[in-house]
């Protein structure tokens, strides 16, 4: 059966909750954010072009709703921390692995999630979107809705501080 290209899915439903859990950093709230997502998106669908991409939209439009409740609050968002809440895709472990591997990964994950966490915003926010969604410099440049070169050096940046952080 074709695939209807003005249907929105929800194949993005744990890449958008990890993205509004690091913007927010509290799991109602990016819940919150979410479905306010799927339902602007849906409302949306035929403004996107046949050819457009919808995870790299949905994404925009997640983070165009955060960036307005902040505007209309006048205030960051609430302190907390993403370690307790990892995405899905952080906590499946390989069955072939053995308990003592199992728990190299987990720790090496916590380390990795530590170090971002002490990341500024902008360089959390982009890591996630790079390195955790897999979203092409162009499809973060959109989402950011900035130049793909500022992408490129943030990226670069976000990268060179990890790795100090990390040592």
């Amino acid at each position: 059966m074709p695939r209807n290209k003005h249907v929105v899915d929800i194949e993005n439903i744990d890449c958008l909750y990890s993205y509004g859990l690091m913007l927010t950093q509290n799991p109602t709230e990016a819940e919150n954010l979410v479905q306010e997502t799927y339902a602007r998106a849906h409302g949306a669908i035929r403004r996107l072009q046949s050819d457009g991409n919808v995870k790299g939209w949905m994404f925009t439009i997640l983070r165009n709703i955060w960036l307005n409740q902040i505007r209309r609050l006048r205030h960051g968002p609430s302190s907390g921390s993403t370690d307790e809440y990892g995405s899905v895709a952080n906590s499946i472990g390989e069955p072939s692995k053995g308990p003592y591997e199992l728990y190299v990964d987990k720790e090496l994950h916590q380390q990795v999630r530590d170090a971002i966490a002490q990341l500024p915003m902008e360089f959390r926010e982009i890591i996630l979107l790079r390195e955790y969604e897999g979203l092409s410099y162009w499809e973060i440049a959109k989402v950011l809705d900035c130049p793909f070169g500022t992408v490129m050096s943030r990226l670069g940046r976000a990268r060179s501080q990890l790795r100090v952080i990390l040592g």
